[in-house]
């Protein structure tokens, strides 16, 4: 099976606490599960077409790991204001937010989504050369 390593990262970019994504095995497409905008009967027939086809389920947001990909954005800048600035803003509640801001104000947005953009491909190239699957 040969996926498109795009539609993954798309994936990945939209997971979240209640989001699901897996690659079916048969089709080879990727499927979402979403416990906040399906209903119980849209996930079950879901699930039961997934368990009759297989798949792989795809990192969730807790793989994913975004506040070490925000420290390595934030070690990777040269020593000054902006990556000292950037080392506060990611400490407390509020860390992501705060980054976010932060990395606008300092003109950095560009320079943290390429970051970012760099990181998701990275993981998903990870996942497929994990389980196997080729990706164009």
């Amino acid at each position: 099976m040969t996926v498109n390593l795009s539609e993954i990262i798309d994936a990945l970019n939209f997971t979240d606490e209640y989001t699901h994504h897996f690659l079916d095995k048969t089709t080879g497409e990727i499927v979402w599960v979403s416990d906040m905008g399906m209903t119980m009967k849209e996930q079950e027939d879901t699930y039961d077409t997934l368990d009759e086809h297989g798949f792989y389920r795809l990192p969730e947001q807790r793989d994913i790991h975004e506040y070490r990909i925000m420290e390595d954005f934030i070690s990777s800048l040269p020593a000054g204001a902006a990556r000292d600035r950037l080392s506060i803003a990611i400490y407390g509640k509020g860390a992501f937010r705060r980054f976010k801001d932060s990395v606008i104000r300092l003109g950095l947005d560009q320079r943290w989504y390429q970051w970012r953009d760099e990181a998701y491909k990275k993981k998903a190239i990870e996942w497929c050369e994990e389980n196997g699957i080729t990706y164009v």
